[in-house]
């Protein structure tokens, strides 16, 4: 469960800023396993512990662990006796390669190749505390501790060759699994070297890593660690998993959002053969020797709700967000992601009398589905009292805590295992069909898995919030900003303060009644104020009549801004005339500690009114790069998603019902919609790196918006842009 620090109120939405949200789970703060036993379990050798609240407190802008409790992220590296090396993490891989990038930082550190590393992700019982994989923090974060461990696991290795061969440390140095000497004079293996060793090292914040001058690993196209089993099909994901005994689950759900169970008879799924049906409150399912049997019991179920009036419609929704938030939210919204991220700078009265051109907006945000290619699963055993589950989620240890709550068990009886899991985008830090799961097999007596279906996945899960954003801002004559007042409502405050030089700038988020539930969604609110302020932004530079990429360059100073949009424009050859028929836009963006900036080139078809996108190009500064051609994997995938939300995808919902719960309906990318796209990666040796699954995708829908009105002459102010097509 996560809180809000200041009102102690649960946060299902993860609009996550670690320095205003903390976990809250009590018993979880301790280990299962302490140190001690931990080398039991693995049979001896080295052990390294990073406890990350220490390391992270030498930071600057970082806070340690508070109150003796776990820090949020930590890293174990243990050398077996028989040379095996093996990384523990509590982040998990959702696709963003991040088994890849966390190997490469052990292999690095350990001088080691990245074939030697085994890297064990997720595994409540076997890995240290973390909050979870969410808000592109893998990178900044779990990397550099990582290497930390990695690189102790390296000094410790020497320290123990130079006591046993009673040789001058000095002389010695890791390369290839060895620790070998200079001259030649004497080599041992690291399992050599870990043999008959229990020793447990603790990790000092001063322990030195590899420069980026020298990194042989990190900075490299290391392949996928794991495409071979990938693309041959023996990968397994959370949807693969099996039991010896397992039955499939089922769970009755709701006639609308808000319908509450009012009667329920069971007989007719308790006639089908092999089929047992559970009844726990509000808790409906069944479970059977297969999916298909399972569906037949849960279609012969009997059921009477009571639904209440006025269900949500999505005709209003806009008017809705807009009016004063009353408490809590339907259809397990709650309140908006509002309430932070403003800020005031000068005076807007000062701002607007010294403007010679004003322009105000307002800007609308739809709903949208993470459609992720697995939907959610979860396998759930009981033995012996204790309950593990194997499930798809970004947050184990936060699932762990629900599971623990939901049964009234110890922390230390229930062990959460997250195997790879077919894509997040923010939409799996919740538990459901772990629960469910559990459940049935708490019912039967027999490990029990539960898979969502599609339309399940698209009804019951949680939606990238809606938003309503309203603008006004102004320009001198010399084209400079002089005002900008931003208001955002329901959709959050991620990004919401600009970073061109405004000397009078009010922006502020506002709380909202969602009518559905909402949450995390990759990049939170950036894209939603970034699709707001990037097309603002080129309507001042035309009410200015100053080119757009010159009027951001005039109103900027920070020079990683400024280089992205330079790399983007060289690369695009910004300042050409483009061709009948066609327009482009440019769109620059910030957030994590990363910036891009995105030109898009668009068609559009007078006839039918479909707009096309032709190219684009991103360019990318996130740091120090640890992997190019798996950050560009990211960029290139964060533009296609990013075109779905920009040109198409939106929940439509009345009387309590998703209209367009399954993928005929609801308009995603297509391999057609698809556009030329180039990647220049800004690569910052002399900066720290900063995660890569975010930032990218808030750049596409602004330029995409500015090529179409530079195209003809039309503003789009609600996204999706073109749903229908530019006439609609």
């Amino acid at each position: 469960m996560i809180r809000d620090r200041e009102n102690r109120e649960p946060v299902v939405s993860s609009d996550i800023e670690l320095e205003r949200y903390e976990f809250f789970e009590g018993p979880l703060y301790q280990f299962e396993l302490d140190r001690r036993d931990f080398l039991k379990v693995l049979g001896g050798g080295i052990l390294v512990c990073l406890v990350a609240g220490d390391a992270i407190a030498q930071q600057p802008g970082r806070r340690g662990g508070r109150g003796g409790g776990p820090s949020p992220i930590g890293a174990w590296i243990h050398i077996a006796e028989n040379g095996q090396i093996t990384a523990f993490t509590g982040k998990v891989e959702l696709g963003q390669n991040a088994r890849t990038s966390l190997t490469q930082a052990v292999a690095e550190e350990l001088r080691v190749p990245v074939s030697a590393v085994k890297m064990v992700m997720a595994d409540t019982d076997l890995v240290p505390f973390d909050m979870g994989t969410f808000g592109s923090q893998t990178t900044p974060q779990m990397v550099p501790q990582i290497r930390r461990a990695a690189a102790t696991a390296r000094e410790a290795l020497l320290d123990v060759a130079a006591e046993q061969a009673k040789i001058d440390r000095s002389s010695l140095s890791a390369a290839d699994g060895k620790v070998m000497q200079s001259g030649g004079k004497g080599s041992w293996t690291f399992g050599e070297l870990s043999k008959g060793q229990k020793l447990t090292k603790m990790v000092t914040a001063d322990v030195a890593l590899t420069p980026t001058s020298q990194w042989k690993v990190e900075g490299t196209s290391v392949p996928k660690v794991d495409a071979l089993s990938i693309v041959t099909g023996k990968h397994r994901y959370s949807s693969d998993i099996t039991r010896p005994g397992m039955l499939y689950g089922k769970v009755l759900r709701p006639v609308t959002l808000n319908s509450k169970l009012d009667s329920v008879d069971l007989k007719g799924a308790e006639a089908v053969a092999g089929v047992m049906a559970v009844h726990d409150g509000n808790f409906v399912g069944v479970a059977a020797p297969s999916v298909f049997v399972a569906e037949q019991a849960l279609a012969a179920i009997k059921a009477d709700w009571k639904t209440p009036e006025n269900e949500p419609t999505d005709k209003d929704l806009f008017e809705q967000l807009k009016r004063p938030s009353a408490g809590g939210g339907r259809g397990g919204g709650g309140e908006g992601l509002g309430g932070r991220g403003g800020g005031n700078l000068g005076s807007i009265e000062k701002g607007i009398a010294a403007a010679d051109h004003k322009v105000q907006a307002t800007y609308t945000i739809a709903y949208i589905a993470h459609t992720p290619l697995e939907p959610r699963a979860a396998v759930a055993e009981w033995n012996d009292g204790k309950l593990t589950v194997w499930t798809g989620t970004q947050r184990p240890f936060g699932v762990k805590s629900d599971i623990a709550q939901a049964f009234g068990l110890a922390q230390e009886k229930v062990r959460v295992i997250v195997p790879d899991t077919g894509s997040g985008y923010g939409g799996k830090h919740t538990g459901e069909a772990a629960i469910e799961a559990a459940r049935l097999a708490k019912a039967t007596g027999k490990p029990v898995k539960v898979v969502w279906t599609r339309e399940e996945e698209f009804t019951w899960a949680y939606f990238r919030p809606a938003g309503v954003i309203e603008v006004n801002a102004g320009v001198d004559k010399f084209g400079k900003i002089t005002f900008w007042e931003f208001h955002n409502y329901n959709s959050g405050g991620s990004a919401i303060r600009p970073m061109y030089d405004i000397a009078n700038l009010k922006t502020e988020t506002h709380q909202s009644r969602s009518p559905l539930r909402q949450g995390s969604y990759r990049a939170l609110a950036a894209t939603a104020n970034h699709f707001a302020r990037e097309s603002h932004i080129d309507d001042l530079a035309h009410a200015a009549g100053i080119d757009p990429l010159e009027f951001r360059l005039k109103n900027l100073k920070d020079t990683r801004f400024i280089g992205v949009l330079k790399a983007a424009a060289e690369e695009f050859g910004w300042g050409k005339p483009a061709p009948a028929g066609r327009g482009v836009g440019i769109a620059g963006g910030f957030e994590k500690g990363s910036y891009v900036a995105t030109c898009a080139e668009v068609e559009i078809d007078k006839m039918s009114g479909q707009v096309n996108v032709t190219r684009a190009v991103a360019a990318f500064d996130c740091g120090a790069v640890l992997n190019p051609d798996h950050l560009k994997n990211q960029i290139e995938g964060s533009v296609v998603m990013g075109l779905g939300g920009a040109l198409f995808e939106a929940i439509k919902f009345d009387g309590g019902k998703i209209k367009n719960a399954s993928f005929s309906k609801y308009r995603l990318p297509r391999f057609s919609d698809a556009p030329e796209i180039k990647v220049v990666l800004v690569d910052r040796k002399d900066l720290p790196s900063s995660g890569a699954g975010e930032t990218p995708i808030v750049g596409i829908a602004p330029a995409v918006g500015n090529a179409i009105f530079q195209a003809t002459g039309t503003r789009l102010r609600s996204m999706p842009m073109v749903p229908n097509g530019l006439k609609a």
